[in-house]
């Protein structure tokens, strides 16, 4: 591990220096909002039974701490990193190599997703590391804003080349060869999708192609774009009534009637924003995960029967997101942001994220918005100042002139969006040949819908399709991601990866 470390290092002062130099060029601001991951199992009741993972039994590397310094500076500081394997499918010594990322949460095993079926068919070995800072792989036992410095989608790129190094080498000493090259495949979704995108843009030569699942490759400052397209995903009839209950949420509050928030559950969000926050994100996660009746009905049958308004959002707030989503209303309280026990911190870790590199700020349009106009870029800057102290900033025109954005630069990178899905205007959605982009034009096909299948929580056994509205919309851009992968692994073969052909000119699969 330790040469394939000193070899990454290296690498990186180069790109450190290139950085330097376009940071000496301009400077800028946008970003990217918070998203909010279906809950860990044991979490809320949506998780739970062993066949939902293909496997949980950890594994462990060192890994650096901080890349961007020369090997010959002072800091030799290393952590633990955890990581999962999954060999069943493998076709020894010669099949590829999937690498799964772990975005921003804890990484409890390679579940069973559709990405299983792929790998079964390619014959491939399944391995998932944990993003640093994130579970059981955190550098520090406080993560203070010093603490939190090394905590980039810069370190978390170099993090994955070390372990896809180590990784390679572990495999060719477990099957006694020397020196083999295996033909890997990135797979990501959401940050990690970025991350996926990212790590082909970086390193190209570590991987055959990647696969971006809701790869939110664009930082956005303002994501305006977020709300309106939960106004589009909802329909008119139910987005007027989650605009008339913001309308009277808003008015209660303005008046000092803080006995809404009892009827949330919330009475512990003392700062009208995160209350207002919360809100939003539960109507958000309705589209944004696939499952709008559960939301848009009850609010249709309120409207028709004369119902309160307030009064049943309220019910689908505490029963479906808190309840059986598995949402944390302590997580939206700023003050339980700035608990720095690693334990405790999860939520804490993706908005330092958040607020100093790709913010995703999830602002209300000027009109005809659906959440709060409270919700606004203040409210996001206040939150974090005070999270995190002066001098923490998203520099989004830095984060989109490293990476590209929307232009990345890279090759034989997928992208694959739902057509629901808010997040998806973050995404690259304009295809090219060398960048195919494909959106899943459904009902209830939202975040990551290509991997998880329909709805995306409760999550469903490899990805079944099946209650897709219509599951057609998913099979077809499926059936063109795992042609892609078939071509680009074939096209590394041909290259000199896995040198000794097993399976001919093309990687002999079956149809999925």
């Amino acid at each position: 591990m330790g040469s394939a470390s000193a070899r990454i290092a290296t690498a990186a002062v180069h790109l450190v220096t290139a950085a330097a130099i376009l940071l000496m060029l301009a400077r800028g601001g946008e970003a990217v909002s918070l998203w909010l991951p279906p809950p860990t199992a044991g979490g809320g009741g949506f998780l739970g039974g062993a066949d939902r993972y293909l496997t949980r039994e950890e594994h462990w590397m060192n890994q650096t701490l901080d890349h961007f310094n020369p090997t010959v500076s002072t800091d030799h500081r290393q952590f633990k990193q955890r990581y999962y394997e999954f060999l069943d499918y493998y076709r020894a010594p010669n099949g590829p190599i999937f690498l799964y990322i772990c975005g921003e949460s804890t990484c409890n095993g390679i579940g069973n997703n559709y990405l299983a079926v792929v790998a079964k068919k390619f014959g491939a070995a399944l391995v998932s590391p944990e993003h640093r800072y994130y579970g059981k792989s955190s550098p520090f036992n406080s993560l203070t804003t010093e603490n939190l410095q090394f905590l980039s989608s810069k370190q978390a790129l170099f993090d994955l080349a070390v372990f896809r190094q180590y990784y390679q080498e572990t495999l060719n000493a477990k099957y006694n060869r020397s020196g083999a090259n295996s033909s890997w495949f990135v797979f990501g979704g959401s940050y990690a999708g970025a991350l996926s995108a990212w790590f082909r843009l970086k390193f190209p030569h570590l991987t055959c192609g990647s696969l971006a699942s809701s790869g939110v490759v664009l930082a956005v400052y303002n994501f305006t774009d977020f709300d309106k397209q939960i106004g589009i995903s909802a329909g008119p009839e139910c987005k007027a009534a989650l605009q008339e209950i913001t309308g009277l949420v808003d008015g209660q509050l303005q008046s000092g009637r803080n006995s809404v928030k009892e009827l949330f559950g919330a009475t512990k969000l003392e700062n009208d924003g995160d209350f207002l926050y919360l809100l939003a994100d539960a109507a958000a996660i309705a589209f944004q995960y696939g499952n709008p009746d559960v939301l848009c009905s009850p609010l249709a049958e309120a409207k028709k029967n004369g119902t309160d308004l307030v009064e049943t959002f309220a019910s689908y707030v505490k029963d479906y997101y808190i309840g059986k989503f598995g949402a944390s209303v302590a997580s939206y309280d700023q003050q339980y942001l700035k608990n720095t026990t690693p334990a405790e911190s999860s939520y804490r870790l993706w908005w330092y994220q958040v607020c100093s590199e790709v913010a995703y700020f999830q602002v209300a349009p000027k009109n005809d918005s659906v959440r709060s106009p409270k919700i606004d870029t203040r409210y996001h800057l206040d939150l974090c100042r005070n999270v995190f102290g002066e001098g923490v900033y998203p520099d989004v025109f830095m984060t989109n002139l490293y990476y590209g954005g929307t232009g990345i630069a890279g090759s034989k990178i997928v992208f694959a969006n739902g057509s629901q899905d808010p997040w998806r205007h973050a995404s690259k959605q304009k295809s090219s040949d060398e960048l195919p982009s494909y959106l899943i034009e459904c009902k209830n096909c939202g975040h990551c819908s290509d991997l998880s299948g329909c709805p995306q929580a409760p999550s469903n056994i490899e990805g079944d399709s099946s209650k897709c509205s219509p599951p057609e919309a998913l099979n077809k851009v499926r059936k063109e991601i795992v042609d892609h992968i078939d071509l680009w692994l074939s096209e590394c073969q041909e290259q000199g990866h896995d040198k000794e052909p097993w399976l001919g000119s093309r990687w002999s699969i079956a149809a999925i």
